[in-house]
C-alpha cells in the first residue's frame, strides 16, 4: 500500500485529578462540575500549543468519541465553537467506539494525502463513569475518564505517515457491549416509563472476550499481509487498553512482553481516549519518536477490530 503522508505535529492530554482505586487498579473519574466538553477543549488547546499553531490555522476538526456531548450538533462542532470559532474549517464526528481515534487517523490521512486539508485536529475523550452500572462490578471498576488530541499535518518526508490500515466488524457480537438509551430506540423522553438499565453501560465481558480472541488472530494475519510488515518491523504496538486480559490477547497474537504497552492497571480503559492517550504518553516519555514505526490497534463494540501502522 502507498504511504499516506501524515505527521503528528502536536498532541495534548487531560486527566482528572480524582483518583479511585480498586485493589491494585487505579482509575480516574471526573468531578460533577467538569463536562466532557471541558476535557476535550483542554486536550485540543494543549495539542494546538504543542504544534505551535493558532486555532484559525485548522482546516478540519474531527471528534472521535464513543459517546458524544449531545445528539445534535456533532461534538466536533461544539469543540470548534470553544477552541477555534473563527477557523474556516470542517467539523464532523467519527465513531467506531473505543477505536474511534484509529478510524479518525485513517480518515484524516486521506484528506491530507489528497491535499484537501493542511491541518487537522483529532480529539477523543469519554466520560464513561457517568454511564456505569455499579451493579456490574467488572465494567464499573474498569473505566477511566480522559481526553487526548493530536494536530496532524503532511509528513516531512515520503516515508512518514500511514503505512497500512485494516478495520472489520463482526455484528454477531453487536450486543456484547452496548448503551441502548438516549437516542432513537430509547429516547431520553422515554426514560421515566422505560427501563433505567437501558441508559447504563451493559457488558457481557466473558462473551466479548471470547469474541475478541476468536476474531483477532485471523484479523492480524490479514493486517500483516496487507501491510507487508511483521512484528519485528514495529518499534512499539499501542493497543486499546481494553481490559486486564490485554496481555493474554497480545501474546496470543505473537506479540511478546515489551513489544506492546500494557497500562490497564495504571489507568484502565479510557474508551476513545485510550489509544491516543497511551500514544501521547509514549511520545512524552521518548519511548517512540521520529522514524519509529508504531501499530495502533484495538477492539471495540460492534464487535470491531481496528489496526493502523504509522511511521512517526
Amino acid at each position: 500500500m502507498p504511504v499516506k503522508t501524515l505527521r503528528i505535529a502536536g498532541w495534548g492530554t487531560w486527566l482528572p485529578d480524582r483518583v479511585v482505586r480498586f485493589g491494585t487498579q487505579t482509575r480516574y473519574r471526573i468531578d460533577d462540575d467538569v463536562s466532557q466538553l471541558d476535557m476535550l477543549q483542554t486536550a485540543a488547546e494543549r495539542a494546538l500549543a504543542s504544534a505551535g499553531l493558532a486555532p484559525d490555522d485548522l482546516d478540519c476538526v474531527i471528534a472521535a468519541c464513543a459517546a458524544g456531548v449531545q445528539p445534535i450538533p456533532c461534538t466536533a462542532a461544539l469543540v470548534m465553537e470553544r477552541v477555534a470559532p473563527g477557523a474556516r474549517a470542517a467539523a464532523f464526528d467519527v465513531n467506531s467506539t473505543c477505536t474511534s481515534f484509529i478510524t479518525a487517523l485513517d480518515v484524516a490521512s486521506r484528506y491530507l494525502a489528497d491535499g484537501d486539508h493542511e491541518h487537522v485536529l483529532v480529539v477523543s475523550g469519554d466520560v464513561g463513569s457517568r454511564f456505569l452500572d455499579p451493579a456490574q462490578r467488572e465494567s464499573h471498576e474498569l473505566f477511566s475518564d480522559a481526553a487526548a488530541a493530536v494536530v496532524l499535518t503532511r509528513g516531512d518526508h515520503p516515508g512518514q505517515g500511514v503505512l497500512a490500515t485494516l478495520q472489520q466488524t463482526w455484528p454477531a457480537h453487536a450486543h456484547d457491549t452496548e448503551l441502548r438509551g438516549g437516542l432513537s430506540r430509547h429516547p431520553s423522553s422515554a426514560y421515566a416509563g422505560g427501563d433505567p438499565a437501558d441508559y447504563l453501560f451493559d457488558m457481557d465481558g466473558r462473551r466479548a472476550l471470547r469474541g475478541m480472541l476468536t476474531v483477532l488472530p485471523g484479523f492480524f494475519e490479514r493486517f500483516w499481509e496487507r501491510s507487508g510488515l511483521t512484528i519485528d518491523d514495529v518499534d512499539l504496538v499501542v493497543p486499546h487498553q481494553a481490559s486486564g486480559a490485554l496481555g493474554i490477547a497480545m501474546r496470543r497474537l505473537g506479540m511478546p512482553v515489551g513489544s506492546f504497552v500494557d497500562a490497564v492497571a495504571e489507568y484502565g480503559n479510557m474508551v476513545s481516549a485510550s489509544v491516543p492517550y497511551t500514544l501521547a504518553r509514549c511520545l512524552d516519555d521518548g519511548r517512540v519518536g521520529p522514524g519509529d514505526t508504531v501499530v495502533l490497534c484495538g477492539t471495540a463494540a460492534g464487535l470491531t477490530a481496528n489496526a493502523l501502522a504509522l511511521r512517526l
